[in-house]
């Protein structure tokens, strides 16, 4: 049995190190998938060897990792317009394996690309026997202003949250590994210190992904996507009732 890790970009397996170090502990197999392509090859295999680097270091095999989306046309920050290219893609990749259950990036109002993805997992987590789905927060704007964020702070909305305990050695392996990252520091250098600064005061922890979540609005208010990136919820809302 596998545990399947559907993620948009290299780098957001950052929100879940905490359980895929656990789960390399206890020797569950894991596989992670990664959707997203980029307009440059360079920067895409860049960031590739970036991730297998950071699964290496934390204990996971380098080749657990798979760029399923390469030449797919499902372009990083746009999977809600070729959704239905994005969902081949991940149907490809699911196929044959034994899922015991999933991980997906929130459904949390924080990037386009997270919310489609988390939608797209219950579609799937139906089509291979109602399969569990864990959910990792990276950040959300939930009733802030502007481009104002919050890190690793899951939603209320999403339901009860499941500590992982860590160890000091494990937080200095999980603070450090975000290092891993050189291409995308300027991401990280707004986005770490406010996610720490949550674990600081929460501990690390996720959600499970009830299937109808998806069907309702991450949160009330504007979400960080719509102010941010200017995509309004009604496109990614619509992208995926449209798929069925």
């Amino acid at each position: 049995m596998t545990i399947l890790y559907l993620f948009a970009h290299f780098d957001d397996e950052y929100a879940a190190l905490p359980l895929l170090m656990a789960r390399a502990r206890e020797g569950v197999e894991q596989r992670l998938v990664y959707v997203a392509d980029y307009a440059s090859p360079a920067l895409a295999a860049r960031r590739f060897d970036e991730t297998r680097r950071l699964l290496e270091r934390i204990g996971v095999p380098p080749e657990a990792a798979r760029h399923a989306g390469r030449g797919a046309g499902v372009m990083d920050g746009a999977l809600h317009r070729s959704l239905a290219d994005t969902w081949a893609v991940i149907r490809e990749a699911a196929e044959g394996q034994a899922i015991e259950r999933l991980v997906v990036a929130a459904w949390e109002g924080g990037h386009p690309d997270h919310d489609s993805l988390a939608g797209l997992a219950v579609r799937l987590a139906e089509g291979v026997g109602g399969a569990p789905i864990d959910q990792v927060s990276l950040y959300n704007g939930r009733g802030l202003p502007g481009r104002l964020f919050r890190g690793g702070s899951p939603l209320p909305e999403n339901g009860p949250v499941t500590k992982v305990p860590l160890t000091r050695a494990e937080w200095a392996l999980y603070a450090g590994a975000v290092g891993c990252f050189p291409s995308q520091w300027r991401t990280w250098a707004g986005l770490w210190p406010a996610m720490f600064a949550s674990f600081a005061l929460a501990g690390y922890g996720y959600q499970q992904l009830a299937p109808g979540r998806v069907s309702e609005r991450p949160h009330a208010g504007p979400l960080l996507y719509e102010r941010m990136y200017k995509v309004p919820y009604a496109e990614v809302r619509g992208a995926l009732d449209a798929l069925g």
